[in-house]
């Protein structure tokens, strides 16, 4: 009994008005409902080269420290991975389209991670998110789901090149994209029952399906987990240091710091966690913690951490405090042992969770104020450029600076913020530069 004892005044569960059993039922459902991310975050990296095995085990290791950190030093009951939207930024844009190796990926996001980290230590980062208009942090989030249903469709064979259209629809008939068509719907209708656990379920049941039809390989179900030899330090930042470099390093900045305070203050609207001064600093320590995660990823071997929406399945349970991380944690280490499993789902299985959390991020458009063309159109260019230029940072470039020129010549100058300006004249001097390289 001191044990409980010791948990339940250093959690302060009393205070939060939980308890221990409901602490790790709301972190077994938060598991559940993230645990895709085991499957599809190897599958994607794995496509920049990195090996399937090494990144398996870097994003359990990754999440396993992230959910301890945020658990311990927040006290907050949310979880941290390796996140979707900026793991695809580093296989597709910066390792596929830059041409870059995924050592030098791996250097960006450490470099990242650490600007994270000192921004927020220094509390630059209320700063910086404070003078960034809510509708483009809003558009660039839509604008992110965009580029991932574009990636999610092309995987299965939905959509593909061609030379006239530039986008085309592919084969609906195949096998890939019926079963990428059949997973996302059953997602969406578990969903809309609010069944736990719904994505990682479909997961499993379609590469079941694909394993009937001879179309991936059973290897076993648990083992013990894959080395990390091959990943593990192997962060290169010896070609980041050109304009090209820093601004890869400046998104994943930009997107952590949107997508980290976003998800937090999203998630934790509805309780009483942030509601007072005590919160806030818990707030600067839970946003600490998910970037010493990106810290601890990179050097094991994968992208930037995010904070989970998924959380609010585990909040909505009943978890309130850091317990209910620390068991999600403890969840990771058992999924350490599933890497046999993990070999067995195809690329067209995690189609269906890219493609249902992609529109989901797209529900954001909903808060953009379309009836002030001021914000509307920069937002509008925000969520095409994203896709349309196969760019995170183009899109945020290219709405920051629209959104300044507009605001001025409609005389709304005042509403600008100084360090709105300046990441304007940043963007701007970089693409001037890239168009006389």
């Amino acid at each position: 009994m001191p044990k409980l004892s010791l948990l339940t005044n250093f959690f302060k569960l009393r205070e939060n008005h939980t308890s221990i059993r409901t602490e790790i039922t709301a972190g077994f459902t938060t598991f559940l409902t993230m645990a895709y991310i085991i499957f599809v975050n190897p599958a994607i990296l794995a496509q920049a080269g990195m090996p399937y095995g090494d990144v398996f085990t870097a994003t359990c290791l990754t999440a396993i420290a992230g959910c301890f950190l945020i658990g311990l030093l927040a006290n907050y009951p949310i979880a941290i991975a390796p996140g979707l939207g900026l793991n695809a930024y580093f296989t597709y844009m910066i390792v596929l389209t830059f041409g870059y190796s995924w050592q030098t990926a791996l250097g960006a996001v450490l470099i990242a991670g650490v600007f994270f980290f000192l921004l927020t230590i220094f509390k630059i980062r209320q700063w910086i998110i404070n003078a960034i208009p809510q509708c483009i942090i809003t558009a660039t989030a839509a604008g992110i789901g965009l580029f991932i249903g574009m990636i999610a469709l092309k995987n299965a064979g939905i959509i593909t090149g061609n030379s006239s259209t530039l986008l085309t629809l592919g084969n609906l008939t195949s096998a890939s994209a019926l079963l990428a068509l059949l997973g996302f719907f059953l997602i969406a209708a578990l969903d809309h029952f609010r069944i736990a656990g719904s994505i990682i379920m479909v997961i499993i049941f379609i590469s079941l399906i694909a394993l009937l039809l001879g179309k991936t390989t059973y290897y076993g179900l648990v083992s013990l987990p894959p080395a990390i030899h091959k990943t593990f330090l192997a962060a290169n930042v010896t070609q980041l240091f050109t304009s090209h470099g820093l601004m890869i390093i400046f998104t994943f900045v930009i997107v952590a710091l949107f997508d980290s305070s976003g998800t937090l203050i999203g998630v934790l609207h509805d309780t009483n966690l942030i509601k007072h001064e005590t919160g806030k600093k818990r707030l600067s320590r839970a946003l600490t913690a998910d970037s010493l995660a990106t810290i601890i990823g990179s050097l094991l071997g994968t992208s930037t951490t995010a904070t989970f929406i998924e959380s609010a399945a585990g909040i909505k349970a009943g978890g309130r405090t850091g317990l209910t991380a620390i068991t999600v944690s403890i969840f990771f280490i058992f999924a350490l042992f599933l890497s046999p499993l993990a070999k067995l789902i195809p690329t067209f299985a995690s189609t269906p969770a890219l493609l249902f959390i992609a529109c989901m991020m797209l529900k954001n458009m909903k808060d953009i104020h379309w009836d002030d063309l001021s914000e509307a159109i920069p937002s509008a260019i925000t969520m095409m450029m994203i896709p349309y230029g196969f760019s995170i940072a183009s899109g945020i470039g290219l709405g920051f600076i629209s959104y300044t020129v507009i605001k001025i010549f409609c005389g709304k100058a005042r509403e600008l913020k100084p360090a709105l300006i300046l990441l304007t004249l940043i963007f701007a001097v970089y693409f001037l530069r890239q168009a006389f390289i």
